[in-house]
């Protein structure tokens, strides 16, 4: 069981922040993140003027570059990336996903900008660069991507060469989980093309100007990549594989319409990002209730259908993966109420358990295992020394062993060709015997016909 990991990052001063002559309210260090209440107004209750405090897996303070804590794109890649692309080539599935206000740096954090990226194309980069050092002859990787965007709920594919921007259909497979029918999964050898991929993706997502931010992302973006890896047993001949799915995902910022100034269209995109987020909130508080003692005798059920997020965050959120958490959150007194809903939202999340298993061909682990096994014993019977009385009954246990574990690996390890070549062998052998007999199939079929 792995508990999600949740990690706060605070920007520095936008324009409008500065232009505002706004006050700074968080403090931070490395596992705490204290909000203060900055409140010109007299009377008001003392109470309400305690700091916040929370504590988190890691807090990045990127509001001034002169700070000695300061956490550039590197940093924050370091601590939460390498560990994500550890995982996945551990055969995990992995899943980041960045929430916030918007205008508070989401999509700075996973994208970033040409000159300095953000996660998703570092850890691209360096996917291709650990594929590369890869001295073994036995181990191969082929890596595929996906780049889609939910848009007033509706699924788009970033891909799509035509760039219509159909709708597609989100289906759910009792082996595979929550999957978007047709999408386009490209494969790709190199770094270059992912980053032409992405850079084509997100020329085709949906953004717009608001009061809050000029380039706001109108809908959620989730990139997806899948790292194949093929090993070759040369002793045996099989091959086994270990499939991961990384799921980057840059989530459309939660906004007040008064703020943002948002009428028409962009009011109507602004319901639609805040009902996902609300629904995503309701997974995220059943998950951790069920975490928890307090959910032992609470409703299991958890909302995933109500969204279109969080139907495709399924696996992500209480399921088959290794999630990190980014929130983001403003450093200004103006957006006090705003990061406080931000890290409230955090705080609930860190307590989801989610149960990752490694993606591995079962018959390649057991053929590995009984390998194990065949050279442990091996080595016991070498090294066995009892008494003369005991000697013979104790190799002869371990012989039996080693016959019966040999035999287990010898089956597991014939290719399907080998299987049919023997099927046919034995079915051979059968009508030999029958003949021999006196009976043929076609004897016994008639037979059975007629009773």
């Amino acid at each position: 069981m792995d508990k999600v990991k949740v990690a706060i990052r605070v920007r520095p001063f936008n324009r409008r922040e500065i232009e505002l002559c706004t006050k700074c309210v968080v403090e931070m260090d490395a596992s705490q993140t204290i909000l203060h209440r900055h409140s010109t107004e007299k009377g008001t209750d003392s109470s309400r003027k305690q700091p916040k405090v929370f504590a988190f897996d890691k807090c990045f303070w990127s509001f001034c570059e002169d700070d000695s804590h300061y956490s550039n794109q590197a940093a924050v890649y370091n601590s939460l990336g390498v560990d994500i692309l550890d995982n996945a080539f551990q055969g995990y599935n992995a899943c980041i996903f960045a929430y916030g206000q918007t205008g508070s740096g989401k999509s700075y954090t996973m994208m970033g900008s040409h000159e300095d990226t953000g996660i998703i194309p570092r850890l691209c980069d360096n996917l291709f660069e650990r594929i590369a050092i890869n001295e073994d002859e036995n181990l191969s990787y082929k890596v595929e991507v996906s780049y889609m965007e939910i848009y007033n709920e509706k699924v788009h594919d970033l891909l799509d060469p035509k760039g219509t921007k159909q709708h597609l259909r989100v289906r759910e497979h009792n082996i595979l989980g929550p999957y978007v029918d047709g999408l386009s999964i490209l494969a790709v050898a190199s770094f270059r093309d992912i980053d032409n991929l992405m850079q084509e993706g997100n020329k085709s997502r949906t953004v717009a100007a608001t009061n809050m931010n000029n380039e706001s992302s109108r809908s959620h973006a989730v990139f997806n990549v899948i790292l194949t890896q093929t090993l070759l047993d040369a002793a045996s001949g099989v091959t086994g594989e270990k499939v991961s799915k990384i799921s980057l995902v840059d989530l459309a910022g939660s906004e007040r319409a008064v703020k943002t100034g948002a009428v028409g269209e962009r009011l109507k995109e602004g319901s639609n990002i805040n009902k996902s987020l609300t629904t995503l909130g309701l997974v995220i508080s059943k998950l951790a209730d069920q975490s928890s003692n307090r959910g032992v005798n609470r409703d299991k059920f958890v909302p995933y259908r109500d969204s279109v997020l969080t139907w495709l965050l399924k696996d992500n959120l209480g399921g088959n993966s290794r999630t990190v958490m980014v929130a983001t959150i403003s450093p200004a007194a103006d957006n006090y109420e705003e990061s406080l809903s931000t890290l409230r939202y955090a705080d609930r999340a860190k307590r989801i358990v989610n149960h990752a298993v490694v993606n591995e061909d079962p018959n390649a682990r057991i053929i590995r295992e009984l390998r194990q096994e065949v050279e442990a014993l091996k080595e016991q019977l070498k090294n066995a020394t009892t008494t003369p009385s005991n000697f013979m009954q104790q190799r002869e246990g371990l012989t039996e062993k080693l016959c019966e574990s040999e035999k287990l690996m010898k089956q597991m390890s014939q290719t399907w060709e080998e299987k049919l070549r023997n099927t046919e062998k034995i079915h051979q052998e059968r009508q030999q015997a029958l003949e021999k007999m006196g009976i043929s199939e076609i004897g016994r079929a008639s037979c059975r016909e007629r009773v």
